[in-house]
């Protein structure tokens, strides 16, 4: 068994890699066609290339290039009418003789749109129709009955994401962009959540002056729900801040630290963070400095808080 699946696995890698040495000005092309599509890029094919067919529109659509696949057997019926000038259509079939992509060959070539053909035989009539024609045989199947599908469907595949990652980097597509079509996945929360979209603003963030004697604050801290405290000046100035852990190691030295100004027992120069920052920066910086919160301000230079951000905040957002 480990032998059949070892073997397996070396035809399909071996499959993959034979594609290289045909990437040539058609591959260049097809790309140059689809980055030039002022409409949607049609991807169809049938049975297992149809599978493939659905991953690669789905790909190519998560990375810049609106996409979606089309089933030929329900375009002859009807579906067709999903394609409209200025389309793309990126045709699969290993034989290229497949029946009912072939019948839809006539419609495309009369609407006008440019073809991107895909399949394994250069001379069929899947790849005579098409503007460009990408070579996609294999020398084998896995299958050993050389009939199930696997070689053939495994290089297609890895060709749909060499266009879809061709085109990624033409367009100049960023992280950022992805997350925009991902906003409920991790990378989503991370790329597009701000720090403002999470932070406490306005009565809800915890403050007290310099002079406020550490029993009071505690109020302050408690109320808030946040287990910190900024300390501002009369002019609003954020000048230090006090945290829950602050106080448990402040009460091992007795009940009488209670009766002392916040002052002299907060934190000066804290941890800070701008507004517009994304909210992944803020859990970066509080795990590389152990703490729980940081507070907000508008700018670099500011120096009036705008809100705070703590931890839990992060973690029911899902950046974590």
């Amino acid at each position: 068994m480990l032998e059949t699946a070892k073997n397996v696995l070396q035809i399909e890698a071996d499959a993959i890699l034979a594609l290289k040495s045909r990437l040539n000005g058609d591959f260049s092309r097809a790309v140059e066609i689809i980055l030039a599509c002022q409409g949607k890029v049609v991807v169809t094919g049938m049975g297992k290339s149809g599978l493939i067919c659905q991953k690669i529109a789905a790909t190519m659509a998560s990375t810049g290039t609106p996409t979606f696949f089309l089933h030929p057997a329900e375009g002859i019926h009807g579906d067709l009418g999903m394609l409209a000038k200025g389309d793309v259509v990126v045709a699969i079939s290993n034989s290229g003789e497949t029946e009912e992509v072939c019948r839809i060959l006539p419609v495309i070539k009369r609407m006008g749109l440019p073809l991107v053909s895909m399949s394994g035989n250069p001379k069929s009539t899947l790849a005579i129709a098409g503007d460009v024609h990408l070579d996609i045989s294999v020398a084998e199947e896995a299958c050993p009955l050389g009939l199930a599908p696997t070689a053939s469907t495994t290089a297609t595949l890895a060709m749909g994401d060499a266009l879809a990652v061709a085109l990624l980097v033409e367009r100049g597509f960023k992280a950022e962009d992805f997350a925009l079509f991902h906003p409920g996945g991790a990378l989503g929360k991370k790329l597009l959540l701000r720090v403002e979209d999470l932070m406490h603003t306005g009565k809800d963030i915890p403050l007290v002056a310099p002079q406020t004697l550490l029993r009071d604050a505690l109020f302050e801290i408690t109320s808030k729900k946040l287990g910190v405290t900024g300390i501002v000046d009369a002019d609003n100035n954020l000048v230090g801040v006090f945290t829950d852990g602050d106080l448990r190691r402040i009460m091992e030295k007795g009940l009488e630290s209670l009766q002392m100004p916040i002052s002299e027992v907060m934190t000066r120069s804290p941890k800070r963070i701008l507004r517009r920052n994304l909210a992944a920066k803020a859990l970066q910086i509080m795990e590389s400095h152990s703490i729980t919160s940081l507070f907000v301000f508008d700018d670099e230079d500011g120096t009036v808080p705008v809100g705070v951000v703590h931890l839990h905040d992060l973690l029911k957002s899902g950046v974590v």
